[in-house]
């Protein structure tokens, strides 16, 4: 199932196989970018093959409804990834939740696009999907994410202590949940 959501300035599309070489592009431009947010590259990482089995995984996990992953694309240049926008581990059923998680190219940071995109991509999941509540956690010094995060609404619930292993280290990340009223 494809979905297509539009801003001023964006497009957001259902990441599929056919977006597999420009993600590509997209993650290996931005790899030491990203590096001081990720954990640990896994080895392959920096081959088209790796990404291509990543994504028929993450095709699956949307086919399943657990996923649902856009491809973050300007509308004056379709062709270049610049971003993603990502709600993973959704759960149903009384719990209504997700996870948030973006990314956003080096070069196009700053010009308002992560706010855009995931504030169009958090509508469509509270409105069309109707989950009750979106969770992201934020490796503390993590400042312009922080900043996205709090001008779109999501509120500080605490701090998680060593929650995510990045780049080798267990970070505490910061836990901000934004709820469906």
């Amino acid at each position: 199932m494809e979905i297509k959501l539009e801003t001023e300035r964006l497009l957001l599309q259902t990441i599929n196989m056919s977006h597999v070489e420009s993600y590509f592009d997209f993650l290996i431009r931005n790899a030491e970018f990203f590096k001081k947010w990720s954990p640990a590259y896994d080895e392959g990482y920096s081959g088209l093959e790796y990404h291509k089995k990543r994504m028929a995984a993450a095709e699956k996990d949307m086919a399943e409804g657990r996923l649902m992953k856009f491809a973050v694309l300007l509308k004056n240049n379709l062709n270049n990834i610049i971003g993603t926008v990502s709600f993973s581990n959704i759960i149903k059923g009384p719990f209504q939740s997700c996870f948030l998680g973006y990314r956003m190219d080096e070069k196009e940071n700053g010009k308002g696009y992560a706010k855009e995109a995931i504030r169009k991509g958090v509508d469509y999941m509270l409105n069309e999907v109707k989950l009750h509540r979106i969770e992201a956690n934020i490796i503390r010094h993590n400042k312009p994410s922080i900043r996205v995060a709090e001008k779109l609404g999501f509120a500080y619930e605490g701090m998680s202590k060593k929650y995510l292993q990045i780049n080798g280290n267990w970070e505490d990340h910061l836990h901000y949940v934004l709820l469906n009223e």
